[in-house]
């Protein structure tokens, strides 16, 4: 059956396609080559690119996908090659950068968790990753805090802090995954990638599963552009695709 090249399902990558911050299992890989063959599939990450390729299995895995959006969508590939690249540092300046990274840096100092590792500030092309508990923690250290989290709304007290303290600054704050969030200018979220895809494409489907309000699936999923779907696994993606595509 020839590909459906007037419709284009996106997918957010964490809790979507492969479980947080985790390697995307054989059997849902093979079941996404399926649905290439159907219909014209992108990726929209909010992390880097070679971070989203050790998830996919791998470079030459994640460019079988025609469309690879990360950062938002801040760095765009279309078919292997690159389309688009935007910089953080360029649209706000070196001061203004210093200024929120050094409020970052004070209020985690104040915070106490279960455990503290390193890497807290993650600097990318499009955005800031912020991690009160540090990137470099182990996976068991990942999951305490994520827990931890759920009952202390950690993540979601600091992002206050920040809006309170930034107020005028047009940053946006995004809660996703299970350690972090993302600060971004305002427009940079996940709808950033549509401006590559509407225009080609009568249909837009997206799937993610941190589509609530706050979330960093939560734009793009409520654009108008799109149709959004809610997902709660890999699993339930692959149950959803299943009705849409008759697989």
């Amino acid at each position: 059956m020839a590909q459906n090249s007037e419709m284009i399902l996106l997918f957010d990558v964490d809790g979507t396609l492969t479980a947080p911050r985790k390697k995307i299992v054989d059997d849902m890989y093979q079941f996404m080559t399926q649905v290439k063959e159907k219909v014209v599939c992108g990726l929209v990450g909010g992390s880097d690119l070679k971070k989203i390729a050790e998830q996919l299995g791998g470079m030459d895995a994640l460019m079988k996908f025609e469309y690879v959006f990360a950062e938002n969508g801040l760095v765009a590939y279309k078919n292997g090659e690159l389309l688009n690249q935007e910089s953080i540092q360029n649209h706000m300046g070196e001061e203004k950068l210093q200024k929120f990274i050094n409020f970052a840096l004070r209020y985690m100092a104040d915070i106490t968790l279960p455990v503290k590792r390193g890497t807290f500030i993650e600097f990318r092309n499009g955005l800031i990753n912020v991690c009160p508990v540090g990137r470099s923690c182990s996976q068991e250290e990942r999951d305490q805090f994520g827990e931890y989290d759920k009952e202390h709304h950690i993540r979601e007290k600091f992002v206050k802090a920040l809006e309170a303290e930034f107020p005028d600054s047009g940053l946006v704050f995004s809660i996703g995954g299970q350690i972090s969030f993302d600060v971004f200018p305002k427009g940079w979220d996940k709808t950033y990638c549509l401006r590559f895809v509407e225009k080609d494409f009568k249909t837009i489907h997206f799937f993610g599963d941190k589509t609530n309000k706050g979330g960093n699936d939560h734009e793009i999923y409520s654009d108008s552009r799109t149709i959004g779907h809610t997902v709660t696994s890999p699993d339930d993606t692959k149950a959803q695709l299943g009705e849409l595509l008759g697989l």
